[in-house]
């Protein structure tokens, strides 16, 4: 039985699956960051710990207490960012919501006998604008969280963020190590 070459070479399969692993790949990339579809943090990005707080997920609970409690914060202090870090969870945990119903949506897509380029590149800009948003939300609760802390606290926790991303970053990279993995530099 002979195989027609344009069937096994049609540019426009070959886009359509190329831009649909790209937006799969974003997706993964994103769930991976923050720990799986319901997780708070991958590698470097354990909430406050290894940085991610401030550029992925927000604060909550006992991590709030921690970092407020790791730069002496005030009493008022206290009651200011933890209003600001539940109102940014709630805020995040619906959009967290819509990004996993963009995930299955991809993977709906990518399942069809012929995967459409248009629903795709559709899909991914979806994709690309919830990201924006969530990145634009998390700047906003940084900013919020700035206004409260002196620059004496910024600086500490600045500082405390950084060895903390530090170690987590050794920590990955031990880990690799057993695991034969080739370790990222």
């Amino acid at each position: 039985m002979a195989i027609r070459s344009s069937t096994l070479f049609n540019p426009a399969r070959l886009f359509g699956g190329a831009v649909l692993v790209a937006v799969l790949s974003s997706a993964a990339l994103s769930v991976w960051a923050q720990g799986g579809p319901g997780g708070y943090g991958g590698p470097g990005m354990h909430g406050m710990h290894g940085g991610g707080a401030m550029m992925g997920m927000p604060m909550q609970g006992r991590m709030v207490d921690r970092m407020l409690d790791s730069v002496n914060a005030s009493a008022e202090q206290r009651a200011q960012v933890k209003q600001i870090t539940e109102r940014a969870g709630a805020d995040m945990r619906v959009q967290h919501g819509s990004a996993q119903a963009l995930r299955e949506q991809g993977m709906k897509l990518f399942a069809q006998p012929v995967v459409d380029a248009a629903a795709v590149e559709a899909l991914r800009q979806q994709m690309m604008q919830q990201h924006d948003q969530r990145s634009r939300q998390m700047v906003q609760t940084m900013l919020e969280v700035s206004r409260v802390l002196t620059p004496e606290q910024r600086k500490t926790l600045s500082e405390r963020m950084a060895m903390r991303g530090e170690m987590t970053r050794r920590h990955m990279q031990e880990r690799q190590s057993l695991e034969g993995k080739p370790t990222p530099r």
